[in-house]
This record gives structure tokens, sequence and C-alpha cells, in this order.
């Protein structure tokens, strides 16, 4: 016997799965908000060497400021005043006479910037001064939070697989507020960078744990529809980004203003309810059959009690011998589980790295920074609309695929559209933002599904940590572009190319049962692709029955 079968006796999408997957969503909602943030938090301001060390001085009494600027700071070749040289001395000569301005010998600046505050009041360019030789620090800072993204998938992933869904959700939802509302005090870029790190440690937990704990209650037939409301969290989520930094533009205030609704969550979370699937496959058959009956009762699913004893329970999952504490290490100890990491790890790098390279790159194609994140967020409706109405009819794998090349053939399209038509960069890269969006929707249900339930929080884990991985050198290989500037987007093609050419090579996972046990896995792919289960199964009842059961599963 399966968990599907007592999954439907339960009724497998009912009130009870859409409470769960109601609250998931709540929490859900917060991770655009902290994953997204540095594209205001450290958005590239326009700045110029202060002169007011230069320009004190009866010289300068009767000098406009605009002349002012002309003989301190050199000009640009597009005509715009430099933003990181300035003269050593003034140099008056160029009010009547600009051509030989390039012979000047120019320094860097030597007091300081001054910001456009126009769009921004404060970011952390304007904070600590993070322009010119420290660009590379601003950009950092998303970095740092990915690595603690990264070692927290880790970490979470093994934890949750060992301690629970729900307990370890609760330790990513209060850790994930205090370091986010202690970043915003931060007193030096130090400990904001240190805060930051262990804010993205925290919220980790809540991408993957909450996921898979909406998906281990949900049946086969509305597997599919859980995770597309998950993502729709997202795209929700990002939409409310954009609100929200329009009007917060202090970027201490924006990071409290996006960390403060994490609160809500955290009250919610009494009524979340453990993974029965969980339960049962770490013996604790008792509390599984608990949370059951709780779920039949809400569904009014009557006499689930009489139908199903603790006894039936505990036949559902057979754990290989002498083995019931599994780690990272079971990942890779059999052949195709170590393939099945292989290619869900390049899968997971490849996803992440041009969904976030997309996402970062705000500023690239154009437009106005919100309007982009608008548009960003919006073209991700249809994209979810789509894998709803298409992923029973063409398939995991085959969906993935298409996704991850029509991200690549977009990246790759645009390296050839030259900078000044913004327009048609910008339509194409909204487009490639559509494809990378479904290729996430679709790669977080598909990798749930293929792992098996005793290692699928460490699968999630580990793939997770591998997107981490992609998503934190995102934001480094936007600086290539002072190499070349169409490099960075030349990588991320490569990079999705070839995670969709590994989805080439998954099994496919329509219609068939989330597998318990890593036997399940190592089995025949004909075994482990059985028929879906039945609407009404018939379920054995008493222990008498119990060689029938074992046969099954």
């Amino acid at each position: 016997m399966k968990f599907e079968h007592v999954l439907v006796e339960t009724d497998g999408f009912g009130r009870f799965q859409i409470i769960i997957v109601c609250l998931v969503f709540v929490a859900r909602l917060t991770l655009p908000f902290q994953f997204l943030v540095h594209n205001f938090i450290a958005a590239a301001i326009d700045h110029r060497c202060d002169i007011g060390g230069v320009v004190d001085g009866e010289v300068f009494a009767n000098l406009t400021q605009d002349q002012r600027l002309t003989v301190s700071i050199p000009a640009e070749n597009d005509g715009s005043l430099s933003s990181c040289k300035m003269f050593r001395e003034p140099q008056f000569h160029l009010l009547y006479n600009s051509s030989n301005a390039t012979e000047v010998p120019t320094v860097s600046c030597q007091y300081g910037w001054v910001y456009d505050t126009s769009t921004f009041s404060s970011t952390l360019a304007t904070e600590w001064d993070l322009v010119c030789d420290k660009r590379s620090l601003s950009k950092a800072t998303a970095t740092i939070f990915f690595v603690g993204v990264m070692i927290g998938a880790v970490v979470f992933g093994s934890l949750s697989d060992r301690y629970g869904r729900k307990s370890m959700l609760l330790v990513s939802y209060l850790s994930g507020m205090v370091f986010g509302l202690a970043s915003a005090f931060s007193s030096s870029f130090l400990m904001f960078a240190i805060m930051r790190f262990f804010t993205g440690f925290g919220f980790t937990g809540i991408t993957i744990i909450s996921n898979v704990l909406s998906l281990e209650w949900v049946d086969i037939e509305h597997r599919k529809l859980a995770g597309v409301i998950s993502s729709f969290s997202w795209t929700f989520g990002s939409l409310i980004l954009s609100g929200i930094a329009y009007f917060v533009n202090d970027w201490r205030w924006l990071i409290v203003a996006v960390t403060s609704p994490l609160a809500l969550s955290i009250l919610s979370w009494r009524w979340i309810p453990e993974s029965a699937r969980w339960l049962i496959a770490n013996g604790k058959v008792d509390k599984a059959h608990y949370y059951l009956q709780m779920c039949a009762k809400v569904n009014k699913r009557e006499g689930f009690s009489e139908k199903i004893k603790p006894d039936t329970l505990s036949n559902i999952v057979v754990w290989e011998k002498g083995q019931k504490t599994y780690t990272y290490l079971d990942l890779v100890r059999t052949p195709k589980m170590r393939r099945l990491a292989l290619l869900t790890g390049i899968i997971w790098f490849g996803i992440a790295f041009t969904f976030y390279g997309i996402s970062f790159n705000i500023t690239g194609f154009g437009m106005n920074i919100y309007l982009t994140q608008c548009v960003y967020a919006t073209i991700e409706v249809p994209a979810l609309l789509a894998v709803y109405y298409f992923l029973d009819k063409i398939g995991r794998r085959r969906f993935q695929v298409w996704a991850l090349l029509g991200v690549g053939l977009c990246l790759a399209v645009n390296i050839f559209i030259p900078k000044d038509m913004s327009l048609c960069r910008s339509i194409i890269a909204i487009l490639g933002k559509g494809c990378s969006s479904a290729s996430f929707t679709i790669v977080i249900l598909y990798t749930s599904e293929l792992y098996p339930t005793v290692v699928r929080q460490n699968g999630m884990g580990y793939s997770s940590c591998m997107a981490q991985l992609g998503v934190s050198i995102a934001p480094l290989i936007i600086l290539l572009d002072d190499l070349w500037e169409p490099l960075p987007q030349v990588v991320m093609c490569t990079v999705a190319i070839t995670a969709g050419l590994a989805a080439r090579l998954l099994p496919e996972t329509m219609n068939k049962r989330l597998p318990e046990t890593i036997e399940d896995v190592e089995q025949t792919r004909k075994g482990l692709v059985s028929q879906p289960v039945q609407e009404k199964p018939d379920i054995p009842m008493e222990p008498i029955m119990s060689d029938e059961i074992e046969k099954e599963t």
C-alpha cells in the first residue's frame, strides 16, 4: 500500500490541504522581498566627485555651478561628467576651449561624491560610498546573501529530514525575521554583510521546506496545482516589492518594510501540520495517524478512523535494512541516486543562474527600474498559467527542456540587438524572464517528485544549494561587462542551454506516485512509473492482511 491510498481516503485536496497551501503562500510571499531587494538597496546611482574642497575661495565666486563643474571634472565621450575622476587642479582654460581636456591629468575623487537622490534617497552606495573602485562591494552584498542561502539549504535540508518539516520551518521564520531586521540597523558595511548572510541562511528554510511540506500533503492529481500556486506567491511578492520600493526609497526602512510581513507567518505557524509522510517514514505512525484524522475531519470524510489504523500506516514505508537515518551521502551511495543528484544539480544551477542574472540586470535594458521590476513580475503570470495548462499535457521533462532552451534563445538574440534599440531588447529580455520563471516553477515540483520521501528534503536542500551557488555568481557575472559588454549574456546563454540538455536525461514523473524509499528509485523505471493511484483504492484495514500490504509496498 502507498501513502496516496491513505491520502485519497482523507480527500487528497480538500479544505485541509487548501489551508496548508494558503499558510505556506503567505510565507513564500516574503521570499522575493528578500531575494530581489538588492536591486533597490544596492542600485547604481548617478554620481560625480564632490568639488567642495576645490571651489572654495574668491576665484570661483563669479562662476556658475555648471562652470565650476566644467573646470573641475572631466567630461566623458558622451558629454556627461566623469563619475570617478576629477582634475588635480581647476582648469579654467576649459571655459573657452575644451578640445584639449583629454591631455589634462586627472585623479580619483579627493573629497567624496555627490549623488543623484531623485530616485533613491539613500542606498548602500550613498551610505558607505560603494562606487568607483568599491563598486564591486555593492554587487557583492547580493552574493553574500545568497552564499548564506546556499549554506542554509544544506543545513535546513538535512535538519528537516531529521527533525521534521514543521519545527525547522519555525526556526527559519524566526532567524529570517531577526537577522533581516538587524541588517536594517547595521552601523558598518561589515556588520551589514554579516547580517545579510544570516538573513539568507534563515530564509532558505522557507524556500525548500514550505514547498515540500505542502506537496507531501497533496494527492497526485493536485500536485501540479499546488506547485503553480506556490510559484504565484513569488509573482505576487515581486509585484508588491516594486510598489513598496517605489514608496520607500530609503534602504534601511525598505529592509524593515519587506521583513516585517514575516511576522504573520510566525503567528500562523501553529496551524501548519507536520508532514504525515515524514512522520510515517520515521516510524512515528501514531502522530501521523493523528494528523491524518485531523485532515479527514476538516475535509468531512467520515469513517476514516475505522478504515485506517496506525498498524496500517506502519506498513506504508519499508526502510532499507539497517538504515533509518539518512544524510546527504545517501544521495550518492547508489547509481541512480548519483545520476539524479548530478542532473538536478546542473539544472538547478543553470535555472537559478539565468533567472537571477536576468532579474539582477534590472537596469540593463533602458527602462525605469520600478517599471522593469513590475513588468518582470507581470510576465510570470502567463508563464505560470502556461505551466498549469501544459504541464500535464506534455510532461515535466519536455516542458523543462523547452523552457530552458527558450531562455537560452532569448539571451542569444539580445546579444546581437544594438543597445540603442532599448524597447526591442526589453521585450526579448521580458520573454526570457517568462521562460526562466516557467522553468523555475517546473523544477521545484519536478525535483520534489523525483526524490524519495526519506531523502526528499536532503535532495531539495542539495538542489537548492546548487541553485544558490548559481545565484551567488550571477551578480558578479554582470561585472564582466567591463571586459566585453555582451559577455554576461553569452555566459548566461551557455549555462541555460547546458541545463536544458541535462534536463533531457531525467525520467518523467507525470501522474506517478511519489517514491518513498531509495530502493524505489533504484528499481527499474517501469517499476516506478506504475499507473496512477485509483480514486477509491481497496485499502487493507486489518493487520491480518499485512502480507498483502508488504507485497504491494
